[in-house]
């Protein structure tokens, strides 16, 4: 059955509903925000794990569509449609521009469809973003977007809450769209990050937090746990660097908090 026609549990959080809650949004239940309160507790700027995820989706995406040529989109877990999506921010460039948005929950499904209406070059399909072979072989992933041409590929803030990471690392995963993608892709992935400094014993706090709340998952990596996700590809400049400090729209006028730093990115090109 397709995640489509799942019904909505408000009693269960969502990762979207969570990421929505964060960014102050209307769409999530109390369940949600209990989780937010709770990741609080351990950091309390923790909202800016969102706010800096999203900001660095939109500066990827300007980068992409505005310097690569890039013209078609794979965004793996696109979370509640809000200001500046994907597709919103590339066909500005690229008014042609495809983009594919793949998640598995309902709430987002029935969002996306609304706000797509009438939008013939950008979809959203149901689908397991963990089980990329599956999600490959999508009938809308196949004929939406021409595989013998570059694609980008965006995991946003995505990674973070596989669970399965003993059965088959992320790394895999990674590796299996990465084997899938015409050279001349890009990739682009955001991941909650252990600095290993002063700051780690607030990112592992916040780590208990995630795993240890009803959603149950928000693991953060180390910088070299976070590189291998990009082995074989050459990365974009700056490299991999936290989310504010890749590419930013204007010099830094305060210092990074906690969750700042605690959050990391990178653009990367297949040879």
């Amino acid at each position: 059955m397709s995640s489509a026609t799942t019904p909505v549990d408000p009693t269960k959080p969502s990762i979207a509903r969570v990421y929505d809650a964060f960014l102050g949004g209307t769409d999530n239940y109390e369940v949600d925000r209990e989780v937010v309160r709770g990741v609080r507790k351990a950091a309390p700027e923790a909202a800016d794990l969102a706010i800096e995820n999203r900001a660095f989706l939109i500066r990827v995406c300007r980068f992409l569509s505005s310097r690569t040529g890039i013209s078609q989109y794979l965004d793996c877990g696109s979370g509640l449609p809000t200001a500046e999506n994907t597709h919103q921010v590339v066909q500005r460039a690229d008014p042609g521009a495809r983009v594919v948005y793949v998640d598995n929950d309902p709430l987002v499904l029935a969002h996306g469809h609304a706000l797509l209406d009438g939008n013939e070059s950008a979809v959203i399909t149901a689908g397991d973003i963990f089980e990329p072979e599956r999600l490959l072989g999508n009938e809308l992933v196949r004929s939406h977007l021409d595989w013998d041409e570059p694609i980008a590929l965006l995991h946003m803030g995505t990674l973070h809450h596989y669970n399965g990471e003993d059965t088959r690392p992320r790394k895999d995963i990674v590796r299996a769209y990465l084997d899938a993608l015409p050279s001349g892709s890009y990739v682009a992935i955001s991941h909650f990050l252990d600095p290993e400094d002063e700051y780690s014993a607030t990112a592992r706090k916040m780590e208990d937090m995630f795993l240890h709340s009803m959603m149950g998952s928000g693991t953060f990596s180390t910088r070299a746990e976070l590189e291998e996700l990009f082995n074989g590809l050459d990365l974009v400049p700056p490299g991999l660097v936290r989310c504010a400090d890749w590419r930013p729209d204007g010099p830094r006028l305060e210092p990074l908090n906690a969750a700042q730093r605690c959050i990391a990115g990178g653009v990367a090109h297949k040879p």
